[in-house]
C-alpha cells in the first residue's frame, strides 16, 4: 500500500491542484510531504522494530496509514492535505522499515530468496500499476477516492497482520535507541529534501545556502556518531563494501530518474498537451 500510494498520487497532482486552488509548485508538497516523512523516520522505525518487535511497528504503521488516508480524503485545503500526507508518510515508513525483517522471520532460510523475490515483485507491480489505477479512479470519480481506497485495504491488511505476523526472535539484550542519532538523521535527510525542493520552487538562495550549511554540519556529526556507536542507527561501515556501495548508488540514480518522470509528466500531459 505504501508503494502504491506513493505512485498513485502523482497522476492526480494536476487535478488536486485545480480542485484545491493551488499552484503546480505548491502542489508538489503533496508528494514531498509524504517522501520527507518517510526519509526522516525510516531508520528510526526500523531500529524500534528491533527493540519492540517488527510486528508491533508494522501494525501501528497500518493503523496510522489507514487513519491518515481517511484524513487525506476529507481534506479541503492544500495545508490540511499536506499535514495528512505527512502522517501517512510516517505510517508508510513503519510498513517499509520492517517489511524485509518480517520476510526473514516468515520464510525459512532455504526459501528466503523466494520470499524476497515475491516481495520485490509485488513492490514493482504496485509501482507500475499505481498510475493506471489512479487514471481509472479519476475517470469515474473524485481524487478523494485515491486515498479512500486505502481504508478497506488497510483493514484487511490489519486483520491479516494480527492473525499471522510472528513475533521477533528473543535476544538476551535489546539494542539501545540513540535519540541524538535519530534527531540528527531526521535533520540531515529532511534538510536535504527541503533544500532541493526550495531550489526547485525558486526560494531565496540565501535560505537554501543556510539549509545546506546546517545540513553539512549536522551530517558531519551524524556520521561521526554512527562510527562511534556499537549498534548504529545507520551502519556507515557497510559503504566500504564495493558491491553494496554500487547497488546503493544505482538505486539512488534510478529512483531519482523514475520520480522525476512520474511527478512532471502528469502536468506536462494535462496542461501542455491538453486532452
Amino acid at each position: 500500500m505504501a508503494v502504491l500510494d506513493g505512485a498513485i498520487a502523482n497522476v492526480a497532482l494536476p487535478t488536486i491542484a485545480t480542485d484545491l486552488h493551488a499552484s503546480p509548485a505548491s502542489s508538489i508538497w503533496i508528494v514531498n510531504a509524504y517522501q520527507i516523512a518517510i526519509v526522516v523516520s525510516l531508520l528510526s522505525l526500523s531500529f524500534l522494530g528491533d527493540m519492540f518487535g517488527y510486528h508491533r511497528i508494522y501494525k501501528c504503521g497500518l493503523v496510522v496509514f489507514l487513519l491518515s488516508s481517511l484524513f487525506c480524503a476529507l481534506s479541503d485545503s492544500l495545508q490540511m492535505l499536506t499535514l495528512a500526507r505527512i502522517a501517512q508518510g510516517f505510517g508508510g515508513a513503519a510498513l517499509m522499515s520492517v517489511n524485509t525483517a518480517l520476510i526473514r522471520l516468515i520464510y525459512p532460510q532455504r526459501h528466503l530468496g523466494r520470499g524476497m523475490g515475491i516481495n520485490s515483485f509485488i513492490v514493482a507491480v504496485s509501482s507500475a500499476a499505481g498510475p493506471t489505477i489512479a487514471a481509472a479512479i479519476l475517470s469515474i470519480s473524485s481524487w478523494k477516492w485515491l486515498f479512500l481506497i486505502n481504508v478497506p485495504l488497510g483493514i484487511i491488511a490489519l486483520i491479516l497482520a494480527i492473525r499471522f505476523l510472528p513475533a521477533n526472535i528473543a535476544h538476551d539484550t535489546k539494542p539501545r535507541f540513540d535519540l541524538p542519532s535519530a534527531v540528527m538523521n531526521a535533520l540531515t535527510f529532511g534538510l536535504l529534501i527541503t533544500a532541493l525542493s526550495g531550489f526547485a520552487q525558486g526560494q531565496s538562495l540565501t535560505l537554501i545556502g543556510a539549509e545546506l550549511l546546517v545540513l553539512v554540519v549536522v551530517g558531519f556529526f551524524f556520521v561521526r556518531r554512527q562510527l562511534s556507536l556499537p549498534v548504529p542507527l545507520l551502519p556507515i561501515d557497510l559503504l566500504r563494501i564495493p558491491l553494496f556501495s554500487l547497488s546503493i548508488g544505482t538505486s539512488i540514480c534510478s529512483f531519482c530518474a523514475q520520480m522525476l518522470a512520474m511527478v512532471s509528466l502528469p502536468f506536462y500531459l494535462q496542461t501542455v498537451l491538453g486532452p
